[in-house]
């Protein structure tokens, strides 16, 4: 063991100096050098382990040689200040701080954690009670000793939410398949109740604003954008208003049949006709049209809002700006080659309880309850054949196309009858959307910039403030300034919504079966395509890196 006098403090009192004399203090350990720190005035300093390693190596080294008579110096241990570290996150949302309790030297006070935190550029988000917290445990921890702790958090921003649509009254689809009760509790399959009528000043349909979203920040204090809520127009069709109180309300102004359009509704006078036959002609009607009967082979009807028929359409062509609504069937036949003799439009929906041999064209979502049959549809939204109950719904031969996804209880036949499927086939289109937005929103960012530079070489505002041309020309490019800014807002908005629409297109647009896909039916989603060798069970058909994938988890 080493005497205690060999170690001694600098002459600065930051420092233990070691003397030792290789051939009268040798040979020694580590453990007798460090058991020389732990005397009380040397115990709160830092040892330095690579000095105590060398005076150790060397002592022994000379140990017994001639060179071993003469003294040798070591500087074994120091003060050490406290130190503080600061890390933030990768996305600069959070901000967390480490204290390490000072080695004889100066504790860390808060004046230190404040001027740190300056010069990392924290300055939103900070918390005072989890900095003081980490002070106080700092008072207690040994030398040496770290504490750590969250000490700033930003706030992500709140996109907005978008403006939404919520009709408030019934229309003439609603009343397909909702048989009335009798009294004796069987179901009346022929009566579909009154028909659906307004009257002036009934609320039509309400509009929930879009919100612009509140802006977020980081612990650097940047502003994160947020996202404005999606704004929808509600006009006023024929025959309504918005409320004199209150924008958000569309309300009736005459009596009639209600209509949802792209835009809001409108208020139809509604034509009744019996059937449409040879002897009724064709018609075309500005309005909606309710045939209680048939329309017949060969016959037009035209409307500029719903058609309703209550019977079977047959060979007939039915176009309407409004919905398509056929309580019984549509019936046609294959004429040549792929065309069919029934051909049915509409710019809202088309239902209809069963379908074959006809051609479907809707912008909104073609809905049949019971089978669609050898058909060629096409709808902007999703095709949907199944009963209320989900226990119905063959969609059997032709082809069905659907911008967003295709469900159906079976689809083919057990004779394996061919069936084509599409849908999902749009992201191709948004992803060039998105390219060229991209592409627009970087000119508007060199547009920007070089309004920007003009307007900082400009000349002293001293030196044209009473130049009325002068004035006018700083003007024009402030408000293009301001007109290019508010373009790439609007452009930058588009671009994250297309692109979110992009990311997860997949995972919206899919195919649904709720009982059966036999075999030989197409499938087509986007990229990728496959032919069903066998029967598949119930279950939900993805495309999946480009490739058909089936999921019978669901």
């Amino acid at each position: 063991m080493l005497e205690p006098t060999l170690a001694v403090l600098s002459a600065d009192l930051s420092k233990v100096e070691l003397r030792l004399t290789p051939n009268t203090h040798g040979p020694i350990s580590t453990e007798d050098v460090t058991q020389l720190l732990k005397q009380p005035e040397f115990a709160m300093l830092f040892p330095i382990t690579p000095a105590i390693d060398k005076a150790v190596n060397e002592v022994n080294a000379l140990y017994g040689q001639n060179p071993g008579k003469h003294e040798l110096f070591f500087t074994i241990a120091e003060r050490k200040d406290g130190t503080i570290n600061i890390k933030v996150s990768d996305d600069k949302m959070h901000a967390s701080m480490t204290i390490t309790s000072a080695w004889g030297g100066k504790d860390i006070v808060l004046a230190d954690v404040l001027n740190t935190l300056k010069s990392h550029k924290i300055k939103m988000g900070l918390s005072k009670p989890k900095i003081m917290a980490l002070m106080q445990r700092l008072d207690i921890l040994p030398p040496g000793e770290s504490c750590e702790g969250e000490i700033a958090t930003g706030k992500a921003p709140v996109n907005g939410e978008h403006a939404i649509l919520t009709r408030k009254v019934p229309l003439a689809r609603e009343r397909l398949l909702q048989p009335q009760e009798r009294e004796d509790g069987s179901v009346d399959m022929r009566n579909l109740g009154a028909q659906v009528t307004v009257k002036p000043n009934d609320v039509l349909m309400i509009k929930k604003p879009a919100t612009n979203g509140v802006a977020g920040y980081n612990v650097h204090g940047d502003t994160l954008n947020q996202i404005p809520g999606k704004d929808q127009l509600m006009i006023p069709g024929d025959g309504t208003a918005l409320h004199p109180n209150d924008a958000n309300k569309l309300i009736a102004t005459v009596s009639g049949q209600p209509v949802e359009n792209r835009k809001g509704m409108q208020v139809d006078d509604v034509l009744q006709i019996k059937n449409v036959d040879v002897k009724y002609g064709h018609v075309d009607f500005k309005g909606s049209i309710l045939i209680t009967g048939d329309v017949h082979e060969g016959m037009e009807v035209k409307s500029s809002g719903d058609i309703t028929v209550m019977g079977f359409v047959d060979s007939a062509t039915l176009e309407a700006e409004g919905d398509v609504i056929v309580s019984k069937g549509v019936i046609g036949r294959l004429i040549k080659d792929h065309e069919l003799s029934t051909k049915i439009s509409a710019q809202g929906q088309i239902c209809a309880q069963f379908v074959q041999y006809s051609e479907l064209k809707a912008q909104g979502e073609i809905l049949v309850t019971k089978q669609l049959l050898h058909s060629h549809s096409e709808s902007g939204s999703t095709i949907t054949v199944s009963d209320a109950t989900g226990k119905r719904g063959d969609l059997v031969g032709g082809k069905a196309t659907a911008a967003k996804g295709i469900h159906a209880i079976a689809f083919g036949a057990t004779a394996g009858t061919k069936t084509e499927l599409f849908c999902g086939m749009q992201q191709q289109e948004l992803k060039q959307s998105l390219k060229a937005l991209d592409e627009s929103i970087k000119q508007l960012v060199v547009a920007g910039l070089d309004i920007e530079s003009r307007l900082r070489k400009l000349p002293p505002k001293t030196e044209w403030q009473n130049d009325a041309g002068m004035i006018e020309q700083v003007k024009m490019m402030l408000d293009q300034k301001n007109q290019i800014a508010a373009e790439r807002l609007k452009e930058e908005i588009e671009f994250e919504q297309i692109k979110n629409e992009v990311e997860d297109y997949y995972d919206k647009y899919f195919i649904k079966a709720g009982r059966n896909i036999f075999a030989n039916v197409e499938v087509h989603i986007g990229n990728a395509q496959n032919r069903t060798q066998r029967e598949h069970g119930p279950c939900v058909v993805k495309n999946i890196n480009a490739e058909i994938s089936y999921d019978y988890s669901k």
